[in-house]
């Protein structure tokens, strides 16, 4: 234990997701001994994001208008809406370029342990949206674990009587891996989404 504001620094530190104590100490260490411009551009990179940054009132993505760029962006389908459970994820589906639809963003996924029911999500939103007729394909693109599997399959759930096309990203093995290091889900979740040949 630190004195007073070492501590304080330590403690807030610690709550951030991904930093646990030994980190949360490494870093307040860093910050006590790097150049005061260095700590007031971080300072100000913080208050910043917090002052202009919002959801964006379409598909709850980050921007700092009142849509996001994607949303803006008339090039975009608007037949095709591919729900992911946080802003990130967006991120991580552009860089693959596959994707030209719009998206929603859930603001996480259902886990009952820690409180999050569906009603804590953006899925009424998502239902608005899809109120129109426009939207003809709903991709689940939520994460392979066991909460994003049980909100995947609470929106097909919800979705398909819709008349709606609901898929679900594929999962499987990663490229460059060995199948003796799968666990059994992953190599189960390979076979079922197996795809055929054709020479």
């Amino acid at each position: 234990m630190y004195e007073g504001a070492v501590q304080d620094l330590i403690d807030e530190l610690g709550r951030l997701p991904g930093v646990g104590p030994k980190s949360a100490q490494r870093i307040a260490f860093h910050l006590l001994s790097a150049d005061p411009v260095d700590v007031r551009r971080l300072v100000d990179a913080l208050t910043e994001v917090k002052a202009r940054v919002r959801f964006c009132d379409i598909c709850g993505n980050v921007t700092q208008e009142e849509q996001c760029r994607i949303c803006r962006d008339p090039r975009r389908s608007l037949s095709q809406i591919c729900v992911v459970e946080e802003p990130k994820d967006v991120v991580a589906i552009e860089r693959t370029r596959e994707f030209r639809g719009r998206y929603h963003v859930l603001g996480g996924a259902i886990n009952p342990i820690a409180g999050v029911g569906p009603d804590d999500l953006r899925i009424k939103e998502l239902l608005t949206r899809l109120a129109n007729g426009e939207v003809t394909e709903v991709i689940l693109a939520t994460d392979p674990n066991v909460e994003g599997e049980a909100t995947s399959t609470y929106l097909a759930r919800m979705l398909v009587p819709m008349g709606l096309t609901v898929s679900r990203l594929a999962s499987g093995l990663p490229v460059g891996g060995d199948l003796e290091y799968a666990d059994e889900v992953t190599l189960g979740r390979a076979f079922e989404g197996r795809r055929r040949i054709n020479a």
